[in-house]
């Protein structure tokens, strides 16, 4: 089992890719739909949600077969879903993501819509459609509907929605990106503590980590927004003016501040982990080096 980032993803992202460009056409019968959900799952992404689960369920000692393998990749589904409807003309408008056409671009709105309607209840689907007891499907199921619906992903991209051009408060802006963007890479944690058979009262530590790295997640993608470039990042840069950012709230000098900050009560959290769990925490940590090494989202 590799024990760092590096070679984590070398072994584990190729696997991922496999499954995501093969095992979506047997469960579709239409033909574009097919092609329009197969083309934004597999346009680009780092794979860092079903990489965080896998890094999880390792660092626990676990094994990771076939059928944990799957079941984690169903949330690259969810996470695909969401993008392409946030690119859609009636919410962000972008016509690039990833530096590929975005979905509507390609197949039009209607059809991009119905293949994100299709992606959504098909990470459902792999999250049962397998040989995993039914406790830990039923946990990992309702797990997943709260994260992505109205109390998390959902609610954030109707705050994004209905508060752009107005200013929100830190504490409104954290909500709508603890919910936006932070609720589905908590999820990510939460699953491989869910297969890992953790109990509830020893998750604490290791799903706040979840929680600040999502939170740096989001302030890095506001400040690469400012200074990054579309070459670099995969995507239209300087789109965020009347939207809520850390930028536009803080500053950039104060956002990178709070970045860094952020990231080290991530740190600390995985510290934590590492004592209350007896675990080795080191590949889960290297998932920090993100904010200094990456540009892209």
């Amino acid at each position: 089992m590799a024990t760092n980032l590096t070679d984590f993803e070398r072994l584990w992202v190729p696997k991922i890719n496999q499954i995501l460009e093969n095992d979506i056409k047997p469960d579709t019968d239409q033909t574009t739909l097919e092609a329009a959900m197969i083309y934004s799952v597999n346009a680009g992404g780092k794979r860092l949600r079903p990489l965080l689960t896998l890094a999880v369920l390792a660092s626990l000692g676990d094994p990771i077969d076939q059928t944990v393998l799957k079941t984690s990749c169903a949330l690259e589904l969810m996470h695909s879903y969401s993008l392409i409807h946030d690119d859609l003309p009636a919410m962000d408008n972008d016509d690039l993501r990833r530096g590929k056409p975005t979905n509507h671009v390609k197949f039009g709105a209607g059809m991009a819509t119905l293949a994100g309607d299709g992606l959504q209840p098909l990470a459902f689907q792999w999250l049962v459609d397998n040989d995993l007891d039914s406790q830990t499907q039923a946990e990992l199921t309702l797990a997943l509907a709260k994260a992505a619906g109205p109390h998390g992903m959902v609610s954030g991209q109707a705050d994004d929605i209905e508060f752009e051009g107005t200013r929100l408060s830190l504490s409104g802006l954290q909500k709508l990106d603890r919910n936006k963007t932070g609720a589905l890479i908590r999820y990510a944690v939460e699953a491989g503590l869910i297969m890992g058979r953790v109990i509830p009262e020893k998750r604490k530590s290791l799903l706040t980590f979840a929680e600040k790295f999502g939170e740096a997640y989001q302030i890095y993608d506001d400040i690469l927004d400012v200074v990054g470039t579309e070459a670099e990042i995969g995507k239209p840069v300087h789109q965020d003016a009347n939207k809520n950012t850390y930028p536009n709230l803080l500053g950039l000098a104060k956002s990178y501040e709070m970045l860094n900050q952020t990231v080290a009560d991530a740190q600390q959290a995985l510290a934590t982990a590492r004592e209350a769990l007896s675990i080795d925490t080191s590949l889960l940590n290297d998932f920090t080096s993100y904010f200094k090494n990456k540009d892209e989202k």
